[in-house]
This record gives structure tokens, sequence and C-alpha cells, in this order.
């Protein structure tokens, strides 16, 4: 069995003394970080325009839901189709040329005239952005030692913070003064700026290729989804996935509906939420190498019941009592998806890496989207507006919740022997 070059130098399932970052290293973490912004920034803002694009192109509700949901469709499809090739190429060339996909589809959505033009434009971005988050997710597992995960996951996560409180809200106003398209139009010029950043100063990422086994795309594919200990894992990345998403689809909702928030107060509440979550990220990160990334799960899960306990039973609540229960909700967010993030990445061998985070990533992709479906069964609006059964939708999240922290002690005893027998 192949093991990281990493957990050679690895302890056990006792914590380690976190390894300084070098230079080189440093400008890594920020390069990806800043990549993962656009791509979610890319992905987020096209829910907040829909008051802006259904009159602009004439079009109903059920059809911006699909000019939504096809972007996440046609990422779980490129996800599944990538693995057999993720690991075949050297990483640095596999994510320039996604990217460059990218960033294509992205202009294409700036120049789209039509809605038909633009939900093709939105499956081309989808196709090419959708595996760009496995392939980060596999250099970070390839360039840094399992010690330091953490903190890397702490400081690329906080992407979707930023997108929350810089990107979306500055989206916004550029729409509504120079047009919808302007947006997708701003992603690009970033964008390219951070692809030659990419291609100009990142090093050569083919250490993969020295012990990868020569087979077909195929044989890989297969033989990466055959692993019992990949299933194991799969099952649990799903499982959290559905925890996750079951609840924030509705959330908006609720917080207008429910807790009597004003559509004008409600970006507050998101960029208070999230300026807090950047803030928060990285310290998730350090904790997760410092006192152990399967206790800081656990912490964040046990602290997640809580708060959705507490969140779902809210009625009329006060702006601040608000934006302090959605930060601390938020934070155990934060600190289950950066500690699991940095615990399942000791799970795949070096020559699998790229086909296990494409299929990884596909998986969270499409449970996302059956847990978005179920929690719509689940909640009902009643006619003068208030959500019914949320409650009920927060029960099935603990319940979620509980199952994946059952998962993610297996998962943590897996990556212990791994790593153990390494040494």
């Amino acid at each position: 069995m192949e093991i990281d070059h990493a957990s050679k130098t690895a302890t056990t399932s006792k914590p380690e003394k976190p390894d300084a970052f070098t230079r080189y290293q440093k400008f890594v973490v920020a390069v990806l970080a800043f990549l993962q912004f656009t791509i979610i920034l890319d992905f987020m803002i096209l829910a907040p325009l829909g008051a802006i694009l259904m009159p602009a192109l004439g079009i109903t509700t059920a059809q911006f839901g699909l000019v939504v949901s096809a972007y996440a469709f046609s990422a779980g499809a490129s996800g599944l189709l990538a693995a057999g090739f993720a690991d075949r190429f050297d990483r640095k060339k596999l994510l320039l040329f996604f990217y460059m996909g990218f960033i294509l589809g992205t202009f294409l959505c700036g120049i789209a005239p039509t809605y038909n033009l633009l939900l093709a434009a939105r499956m081309v971005t989808g196709l090419f952005g959708g595996v760009i988050g496995s392939i980060v997710f596999a250099i970070t597992t390839d360039l840094f030692a399992f010690s330091m995960r953490g903190r890397v996951m702490g400081v690329v996560q906080t992407a979707f913070a930023a997108s929350q409180v810089l990107g979306i809200p500055f989206g916004l106003y550029l729409s509504s003064r120079f047009g919808w398209h302007s947006i997708f139009l701003m992603i690009v010029a970033t964008s390219a700026a951070v692809g030659v950043v990419i291609f100009a100063y990142l090093k050569p990422i083919d250490g993969h290729l020295k012990v990868r086994v020569d087979r077909s795309a195929a044989h890989h594919f297969i033989d990466t989804l055959s692993r019992p200990r990949y299933l194991k894992a799969f099952a649990t990345t799903a499982l959290m996935s559905i925890g996750g998403f079951l609840m924030m689809p509705f959330s908006s909702a609720f917080s207008v509906n429910n807790l009597g928030i004003s559509l004008e107060r409600l970006p507050m509440v998101y960029m208070c939420t999230g300026f807090c979550n950047i803030l928060i990220g990285p310290l998730v990160g350090k904790l997760s190498d410092t006192i152990g990334k399967f206790k800081m799960f656990m912490i964040g899960s046990v602290m997640g019941m809580v708060m959705i306990l507490i969140y779902t039973h809210l009625g009329i609540t006060p702006i601040g009592m608000v934006i302090l229960v959605s930060i601390l909700m938020f934070t155990t967010i934060s600190s289950r998806m950066i500690s699991a993030s940095a615990l399942m990445s000791a799970i795949p061998d070096p020559q699998h890496r790229g086909s296990y985070m494409s299929m990884s990533s596909s998986i969270q992709q499409v449970s996302g989207g059956i847990a978005a479906a179920a929690g719509g069964l689940i909640v009902v609006q009643t006619a003068n507006g208030p959500l019914q059964n949320f409650d009920i939708l927060g029960y099935v999240a603990i319940g979620a919740m509980i199952f994946t922290a059952i998962m993610m002690f297996f998962i943590n005893r897996m990556v212990n022997e791994k790593r153990e027998a390494a040494l």
C-alpha cells in the first residue's frame, strides 16, 4: 500500500506540534484561497441575482431554478468523468486547464443575451468549475503534511465567508448599476489575474506520477471506487453534506417569515456572519492541528446540535440576537467542515488522490441536491408567510449529524491505523 510521504514523520492519534509554513507554502495557501473565492462567488452570486435576472430575461421562477441547478448537475457529472484522469497529469496543468474552462464559461455568462444561452453557459461553467475544488484539495494534500492541513483548510475555506461578505454585496451593487452581466465579467477579470499568477509562480505538482501504476482511466476509476475505506469515506461525505444542506436553502425565508427580519436588513445578518467566519476559519484550522482533527470535529458537532435546536425554535427575534445565533451556528459548521476535510485528506493513497477527490466532490454536489429536495418536502410555507415544520427539519439535521459523528469515529480510526503502519 502506497503511503503519503507526509505521513512518514507523523505520530499516532495524539495531536502533533504543528510545523511552520515556508514562504512558498504561504504563497500556495493564499493563491488557492483566492482561486476558491472566485469559484464560490461565481456559484453563489446567481441566486441573489434572481430579482434582477427574471424580469431582465422574462423567465419564470422554475426556469430560474433550472439555471441555478444546472451548475450543480454539470459539476457533479464532470467530477465523475474526470475521476479516471485526475491522477494522470501534473496537478498544476490540470488546475490551469479546468480554470481556463471555468473562465470561459463565466465569460459566456457575462455576454449571454438570452435564457437558453445563459443556461448553456452555466452548464459549461459547472463542467469545469465543479472539478477545481477537488484539484485544490488534492494539491493541499500533496504539498502539506497532515499536521498542517487543518490550518490550510481553515484559510482555504474562508473563501466561502469572503464571498458572502465581499463578493455578493459588491456583485449586487455592480449588477444594479451596470446590469447583471457586469458581475460575471468582473469575475472573469479577477480569475484571469489569478490564472496568470498560478501559471507563472506555482511549481509543478507531479509527485503522485512517480508512484502511480499506469492503468487505463476506466480501470483507475473502478479501482478507486472499489476500495472499502474509500467507500466508507464517500458515505461519510454524503451524510455530512446532507446534514449541512438540509436547512441552508430555507434559512433566508425562515429569517424573514419566522424571525421577523426585513429583507432590507437581511444582508446585514449575512455580512456579520461571514465577516466573523473569515476570522474564525483560520483559528479553527489551527485548533484542528493543535488539539486533533477528530476532537475538533466532535466539538463542532455537539455545539452545532445545540445551536440548531436553539435556532429552529426561535420566534420573532431582535436582529442582534439573530446575528449572534447565526455566527455561532456557522462557526460550528466551519468547525465540522474544516476538521473533517483535514482528517479525510489522509484517506486516499497518493496515486488515487485526484480520483478520490473528484468522486468526493461529485458526491457532495449530488448529496446537497438531495438534501435540498428532501428539505422542501418537510418544510411547508403557510398562506400568511411563516414556515412550518422547520423544527422537524432541525431534528433531521441533528440525526444526520449524529450518524456522521459515528462514521467519523471509524474514519479517524482508519486514518490512525494507516499512519501507524507508515512508521
